[in-house]
Protein backbone atom coordinates (compact mmCIF):
# COMPACT_ATOMS: atom_id res chain seq x y z
CA UNK A 1 0.00 0.00 0.00
CA UNK A 2 1.22 3.47 -1.20
CA UNK A 3 1.82 6.13 1.49
CA UNK A 4 -0.58 7.91 -0.25
CA UNK A 5 -3.32 5.26 0.40
CA UNK A 6 -1.99 4.81 4.22
CA UNK A 7 -2.85 8.50 4.66
CA UNK A 8 -6.36 7.83 2.88
CA UNK A 9 -6.76 5.20 5.34
CA UNK A 10 -5.83 7.24 8.96
CA UNK A 11 -8.43 10.30 7.22
CA UNK A 12 -10.79 7.73 6.94
CA UNK A 13 -10.77 5.88 10.30
CA UNK A 14 -10.94 9.49 11.95
CA UNK A 15 -13.54 10.12 9.83
CA UNK A 16 -15.80 7.02 11.47
CA UNK A 17 -14.32 7.73 14.79
CA UNK A 18 -16.19 11.07 14.95
CA UNK A 19 -18.71 10.07 13.35
CA UNK A 20 -19.85 7.24 15.54
CA UNK A 21 -18.71 8.52 18.95
CA UNK A 22 -22.28 8.59 20.58
CA UNK A 23 -22.89 5.31 18.53
CA UNK A 24 -24.81 2.48 20.48
CA UNK A 25 -22.23 0.00 22.51
CA UNK A 26 -22.66 -2.83 19.73
CA UNK A 27 -21.88 -0.42 16.73
CA UNK A 28 -19.52 2.19 17.91
CA UNK A 29 -15.76 2.65 16.95
CA UNK A 30 -14.35 0.15 18.83
CA UNK A 31 -16.75 -2.50 17.01
CA UNK A 32 -15.16 -0.79 13.47
CA UNK A 33 -11.91 -1.19 15.24
CA UNK A 34 -12.16 -5.31 15.68
CA UNK A 35 -13.68 -5.41 12.48
CA UNK A 36 -11.06 -3.46 11.13
CA UNK A 37 -8.18 -5.62 12.66
CA UNK A 38 -10.13 -8.93 12.01
CA UNK A 39 -10.04 -7.66 8.02
CA UNK A 40 -6.63 -7.03 7.87
CA UNK A 41 -5.26 -10.07 9.17
CA UNK A 42 -7.94 -12.08 7.13
CA UNK A 43 -7.11 -10.21 3.91
CA UNK A 44 -3.60 -11.02 3.54
CA UNK A 45 -3.99 -14.26 2.81
CA UNK A 46 -6.55 -14.09 0.36
CA UNK A 47 -4.83 -12.30 -2.41
CA UNK A 48 -7.16 -9.28 -2.08
CA UNK A 49 -7.28 -5.39 -2.62
CA UNK A 50 -6.06 -4.52 0.41
CA UNK A 51 -6.87 -0.94 0.54
CA UNK A 52 -10.54 -1.49 -0.46
CA UNK A 53 -10.59 -3.82 2.31
CA UNK A 54 -9.72 -1.51 4.70
CA UNK A 55 -12.11 1.40 3.46
CA UNK A 56 -14.77 -0.91 3.86
CA UNK A 57 -14.19 -2.46 7.01
CA UNK A 58 -14.09 0.99 8.42
CA UNK A 59 -17.08 2.59 6.50
CA UNK A 60 -19.37 -0.85 6.83
CA UNK A 61 -21.42 0.59 9.77
CA UNK A 62 -21.10 4.42 9.14
CA UNK A 63 -24.94 4.67 8.81
CA UNK A 64 -26.80 1.45 9.69
CA UNK A 65 -29.61 0.84 8.84
CA UNK A 66 -30.75 -0.21 12.52
CA UNK A 67 -30.18 3.30 13.60
CA UNK A 68 -31.69 5.40 10.77
CA UNK A 69 -35.02 4.29 10.59
CA UNK A 70 -34.66 1.32 8.49
CA UNK A 71 -32.97 2.85 5.53
CA UNK A 72 -30.89 0.63 3.37
CA UNK A 73 -29.04 3.73 1.37
CA UNK A 74 -27.71 6.16 3.88
CA UNK A 75 -25.01 4.08 4.52
CA UNK A 76 -23.85 3.56 1.25
CA UNK A 77 -24.05 6.99 0.20
CA UNK A 78 -22.43 8.41 3.58
CA UNK A 79 -19.73 6.70 2.20
CA UNK A 80 -19.51 7.64 -1.38
CA UNK A 81 -20.09 11.21 -0.07
CA UNK A 82 -17.15 11.08 1.94
CA UNK A 83 -14.47 8.88 -0.15
CA UNK A 84 -15.86 11.37 -2.78
CA UNK A 85 -14.26 14.19 -1.20
CA UNK A 86 -10.65 12.30 -0.86
CA UNK A 87 -10.89 12.65 -4.73
CA UNK A 88 -10.70 8.98 -5.35
CA UNK A 89 -10.85 7.31 -7.86
CA UNK A 90 -14.43 5.78 -9.26
CA UNK A 91 -13.59 2.72 -9.35
CA UNK A 92 -12.74 2.67 -5.52
CA UNK A 93 -15.89 4.54 -4.52
CA UNK A 94 -18.13 2.26 -6.01
CA UNK A 95 -16.22 -1.02 -4.82
CA UNK A 96 -16.19 0.49 -1.29
CA UNK A 97 -19.90 1.53 -1.88
CA UNK A 98 -20.97 -1.74 -2.31
CA UNK A 99 -19.49 -3.35 0.31
CA UNK A 100 -20.94 -1.20 2.68
CA UNK A 101 -24.38 -1.66 1.07
CA UNK A 102 -24.03 -5.96 0.66
CA UNK A 103 -22.05 -6.35 3.76
CA UNK A 104 -24.77 -7.23 5.92
CA UNK A 105 -25.98 -10.74 7.48
CA UNK A 106 -30.01 -9.27 5.97
CA UNK A 107 -28.78 -9.42 2.51
CA UNK A 108 -28.38 -13.20 2.77
CA UNK A 109 -32.36 -13.48 2.16
CA UNK A 110 -31.92 -12.75 -1.02
CA UNK A 111 -30.49 -13.10 -4.35
CA UNK A 112 -27.14 -12.39 -4.50
CA UNK A 113 -26.68 -9.24 -6.18
CA UNK A 114 -23.24 -8.53 -6.22
CA UNK A 115 -20.07 -9.87 -5.24
CA UNK A 116 -16.15 -9.44 -4.52
CA UNK A 117 -13.48 -11.38 -2.95
CA UNK A 118 -12.87 -7.86 -1.06
CA UNK A 119 -16.45 -7.64 0.48
CA UNK A 120 -16.08 -11.19 1.65
CA UNK A 121 -13.11 -10.60 3.35
CA UNK A 122 -15.11 -7.96 5.03
CA UNK A 123 -18.01 -9.60 5.54
CA UNK A 124 -15.94 -12.25 7.54
CA UNK A 125 -14.48 -9.82 9.56
CA UNK A 126 -17.59 -8.49 10.41
CA UNK A 127 -18.93 -11.49 11.48
CA UNK A 128 -16.22 -12.76 13.72
CA UNK A 129 -17.47 -9.91 15.62
CA UNK A 130 -20.43 -10.92 16.00
CA UNK A 131 -18.85 -14.47 17.69
CA UNK A 132 -17.41 -15.35 20.99
CA UNK A 133 -16.84 -13.53 23.92
CA UNK A 134 -17.36 -10.25 22.25
CA UNK A 135 -20.22 -11.58 20.04
CA UNK A 136 -22.14 -12.39 23.50
CA UNK A 137 -21.21 -9.35 24.88
CA UNK A 138 -22.74 -7.07 21.88
CA UNK A 139 -25.66 -9.20 21.46
CA UNK A 140 -26.79 -7.92 25.19
CA UNK A 141 -25.90 -4.53 24.49
CA UNK A 142 -28.06 -4.55 21.78
CA UNK A 143 -30.65 -5.98 23.56
CA UNK A 144 -30.84 -4.02 26.53
CA UNK A 145 -30.64 -1.03 23.63
CA UNK A 146 -34.01 -2.25 22.20
CA UNK A 147 -35.26 -2.75 25.74
CA UNK A 148 -35.62 -6.79 24.48
CA UNK A 149 -36.47 -9.51 27.30
CA UNK A 150 -33.07 -11.66 28.12
CA UNK A 151 -34.95 -14.72 27.59
CA UNK A 152 -38.60 -15.88 27.12
CA UNK A 153 -38.78 -19.80 27.40
CA UNK A 154 -42.21 -19.81 25.96
CA UNK A 155 -41.36 -17.80 22.72
CA UNK A 156 -39.03 -20.32 20.67
CA UNK A 157 -36.78 -18.94 17.96
CA UNK A 158 -38.00 -17.74 14.66
CA UNK A 159 -37.37 -19.00 10.96
CA UNK A 160 -36.91 -16.12 9.02
CA UNK A 161 -38.27 -16.25 5.31
CA UNK A 162 -37.33 -12.73 4.07
CA UNK A 163 -35.42 -9.49 4.71
CA UNK A 164 -38.04 -7.65 5.75
CA UNK A 165 -38.92 -10.34 8.46
CA UNK A 166 -35.45 -10.32 9.73
CA UNK A 167 -35.46 -7.00 9.42
CA UNK A 168 -38.46 -6.35 12.03
CA UNK A 169 -37.84 -8.88 14.29
CA UNK A 170 -38.37 -8.44 18.35
CA UNK A 171 -36.78 -11.61 19.44
CA UNK A 172 -35.59 -12.27 22.96
CA UNK A 173 -31.20 -11.46 23.74
CA UNK A 174 -31.47 -15.40 23.74
CA UNK A 175 -33.52 -15.77 21.06
CA UNK A 176 -31.04 -13.99 18.18
CA UNK A 177 -27.93 -16.44 19.44
CA UNK A 178 -30.44 -19.06 17.56
CA UNK A 179 -31.82 -16.92 14.90
CA UNK A 180 -28.29 -15.83 13.69
CA UNK A 181 -25.40 -16.11 15.18
CA UNK A 182 -25.29 -19.72 15.96
CA UNK A 183 -25.66 -19.47 12.03
CA UNK A 184 -22.83 -17.04 11.23
CA UNK A 185 -20.24 -20.41 11.35
CA UNK A 186 -21.11 -22.07 8.20
CA UNK A 187 -21.54 -18.93 6.51
CA UNK A 188 -17.51 -17.96 6.50
CA UNK A 189 -16.14 -17.35 3.20
CA UNK A 190 -12.54 -17.46 3.85
CA UNK A 191 -10.16 -20.05 5.30
CA UNK A 192 -8.85 -17.73 8.20
CA UNK A 193 -12.71 -16.84 9.18
CA UNK A 194 -14.02 -20.45 9.23
CA UNK A 195 -10.99 -21.75 11.72
CA UNK A 196 -11.44 -18.56 13.73
CA UNK A 197 -15.44 -18.61 13.66
CA UNK A 198 -14.81 -22.27 14.80
CA UNK A 199 -12.86 -21.77 18.38
CA UNK A 200 -15.86 -18.63 19.16
CA UNK A 201 -18.77 -20.77 18.09
CA UNK A 202 -17.86 -22.99 20.33
CA UNK A 203 -17.49 -20.42 23.36
CA UNK A 204 -21.21 -19.50 22.91
CA UNK A 205 -22.47 -22.77 22.70
CA UNK A 206 -20.38 -23.58 25.82
CA UNK A 207 -22.22 -20.05 27.01
CA UNK A 208 -25.90 -20.92 26.05
CA UNK A 209 -25.05 -24.30 28.20
CA UNK A 210 -24.73 -22.50 31.04
CA UNK A 211 -27.05 -20.16 31.00
CA UNK A 212 -29.81 -22.65 30.34
CA UNK A 213 -28.56 -24.74 33.14
CA UNK A 214 -28.63 -21.40 35.78
CA UNK A 215 -31.82 -20.36 34.47
CA UNK A 216 -33.21 -23.77 35.60
CA UNK A 217 -31.03 -23.78 38.97
CA UNK A 218 -28.86 -26.69 37.99
CA UNK A 219 -25.69 -24.76 38.72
Amino acid sequence: MTKDQQAIIQKTAEFVKEELKDAEGGHDWWHILRVWNNAKHIGKDEGVDMFVVELGALLHDIADQKFHNGDEEIGPATARKFLASLNLDEEVIEHVENIVKYVSYKNRFEEKKWSSPELAVVQDADKLDALGAIGIGRTFVYGGHKNRPMWNPEKPPRIFRNKEDYKNNDSSTINHFHEKLLLLKDLMNTKSGKETATGRHKYMEDFLEQFYAEWDGKR
